[in-house]
């Protein structure tokens, strides 16, 4: 019994210098955080202001979702045109479509290799070109496309180059965001989009410091 009272002791008296402890460590915390100089926050530049106003979100789609919406943006661009020309992603990007030529027209099958620029842009560089059974040098088949293929303002058929600049940031999109590539595989179907929100389009204000 004596030394049971004895162990019962011992543990109350660790727990009280437990206790103890944690109320001196409590304390000087308290101390610190009291009397502490307080740094200087330093004013944000402007682009950390631009940051501050939009979110940034990366989204992740296949070949397939994407060639979906390409195609169908090209058939509302197409709608009232008498042109026709679609786009296959496959192991590269297949432009497959028509030129005028002699009163008729010609098949035309293009494939380009897709090259992500570091501001998000994205350039196609052809890597075959045929136009029907005409043995055409393959800048003159881009000239013919530049001609005559509608295109929108953004995407500018570069034939010197042999290559079509996408320019993705340019894009007019009614939902105000502002879309960016991050990364293209079609080889691994992973291809990848910078998406910016901003703010003001979904209704929310900013503190007038951020403004």
């Amino acid at each position: 019994m004596a030394e049971n009272k004895q162990n019962k002791s011992m543990k109350w008296k660790k727990l009280f210098l437990a206790l103890l402890t944690c109320n001196i460590i409590i304390f000087l915390a308290l101390i610190i955080l009291i009397f502490w100089p307080v740094q200087e926050s330093e004013i944000p530049t402007s682009e950390e202001e631009e940051t501050q106003k939009s979110s940034e979100f990366v989204v992740r789609t296949t070949k397939n979702n994407l060639n979906e919406l390409v195609n169908a943006y090209l058939d509302e661009l197409l709608k009232n045109t008498n042109h026709q020309y679609s786009i296959l992603l496959e192991d590269d990007v297949h432009l497959i479509g028509e030129l005028p030529a002699f009163s008729t027209t010609v098949p035309l099958s293009v494939h380009f290799e897709p090259i992500v620029q570091d501001n998000g842009d994205v350039v196609l560089k052809q890597r075959s070109i045929s136009i029907g059974l005409l043995e055409l040098p393959n800048k003159k088949i881009m000239e013919y496309m530049k001609k005559y293929l509608p295109t929108p303002e953004w995407i500018n058929v570069n034939p010197k180059d042999e290559e079509i600049y996408v320019a993705v940031t340019q894009m007019d999109i009614k939902s105000n965001f502002q879309v960016s590539v991050e990364h293209i595989d079609l080889g691994a179907n992973n291809l990848a989009f910078k998406l910016k929100v901003p703010y003001e389009t979904l209704g929310i204000e900013l503190p007038p410091e951020f403004e």
